[in-house]
């Protein structure tokens, strides 16, 4: 039996699916009305899991963000659609207020923050004044699971970027959506306090069984953070699925470059590694190993530092590999070395990329 569900006050003649996932999109597309028409989802198909942290994830302008306000109900399909539990989401022409009421978007630009305000206050307010003694614990919970509660007294516009974005993110939980939606939220954090917001975002996700969806144009700070990832390229979805999966055994070269930074190399270029495809195929840089030979087919163009390895870049003729080095050792550019091929992937749906 269908389900009442709070949107049906604003669609009203809607009929639940249950047959579907959590978050579900079907031939899902928007179009931006200008001087030219601007096709920034075209024709999508998606299913969110509950209490999971998906990431939408692909270079700028491929319509992460369009995506994640038509889920939310910011913006209206130009045609197909997005439910919720089986729901249509209302969008503009529904409701007063755009955005789904089990819904929390937090925008990059801290847009909802009142800057001149302390931090207790601007995450206070979002909670009614009919019970005081609950508004005060309640507030004071959310501090402590975002561990801000020793910034509670300052003045939001006097914090660094990562406190703000913690700010924002509890001013978004305190009333306890069920989704948490998120625009590229670590833009404005330092990379040293990165990964400790993320892995705090896992244990509330874990705690409460909040669904997240986040933006990123930057894969690589979400594959530790994300259970599923949504590829999106040009307006379109090319692969869903969890971070391993993709960064192993992905469809798309397009997605090993972005996840990886992955070798991409045509069937010419394979067969002199002796690799033979009739596609091209796609090397990452840590199963590519090397030997020093004075007599090798590869030199060393240059060597790169990436922290707690190096970038060591080869090159036999016009074929250019980038490969890790590690451990990190002294090796002149000019170097001449012969290299090994460990694992190769072969690309199963790749005319989009």
């Amino acid at each position: 039996m269908a389900q009442k569900n709070a949107s049906c006050q604003y669609i009203p003649n809607d009929t639940q699916r249950l047959d579907i996932p959590f978050i579900f999109g079907e031939q899902l597309s928007h179009t931006f009305e200008a001087k030219q028409q601007v096709i920034a989802v075209n024709n999508v198909d998606f299913g969110i899991s509950e209490g999971k942290i998906t990431a939408i994830i692909g270079e700028s302008g491929s319509g992460k963000s369009t995506l994640l306000k038509l889920i939310y109900g910011l913006l209206e399909p130009s045609s197909g659609e997005v439910r919720y539990q089986g729901w249509l989401v209302p969008t503009r022409k529904d409701k007063l207020i755009p955005g789904h009421d089990a819904m929390r978007l937090v925008s990059q630009g801290f847009d909802d923050l009142n800057l001149y305000a302390k931090v207790w206050d601007n995450i206070a307010s979002q909670l009614p004044n009919t019970n005081l003694a609950r508004k005060e614990s309640k507030t004071r919970e959310t501090l402590e699971r975002l561990k801000i509660d020793h910034l509670a007294q300052q003045r939001v516009a006097d914090l660094s970027g990562g406190e703000k974005q913690r700010v924002a993110i509890a001013r978004a939980l305190i009333n306890e959506p069920q989704v948490l939606l998120m625009d590229e939220p670590f833009n404005q954090v330092d990379a040293a306090f990165r990964d400790a917001l993320q892995q705090d975002i896992r244990h509330i996700v874990a705690e409460t069984g909040l669904t997240i969806l986040l933006v990123s144009h930057d894969p690589t700070e979400v594959l530790a953070m994300a259970d599923e990832l949504i590829v999106m390229k040009n307006a379109k979805i090319l692969e869903q699925g969890s971070p391993a999966d993709l960064y192993y055994n992905p469809s798309h070269s397009y997605t090993a470059q972005l996840l990886a930074k992955c070798n991409i190399l045509s069937p010419q270029a394979a067969q002199q590694l002796g690799i033979q495809s009739s596609s091209a195929i796609g090397i990452h840089q840590e199963d590519i190993s090397y030997r020093i030979n004075t007599e090798g087919s590869f030199e060393v163009q240059d060597v790169r530092f990436r922290g707690f390895y190096n970038e060591l870049i080869v090159r036999h003729g016009e074929l250019i590999l980038h490969a890790i080095l590690h451990p990190i050792i002294d090796i002149p550019i000019g170097t001449r070395v012969d290299i090994d091929i460990k694992r190769h992937l072969v690309f199963s749906n790749d005319q989009d990329a």
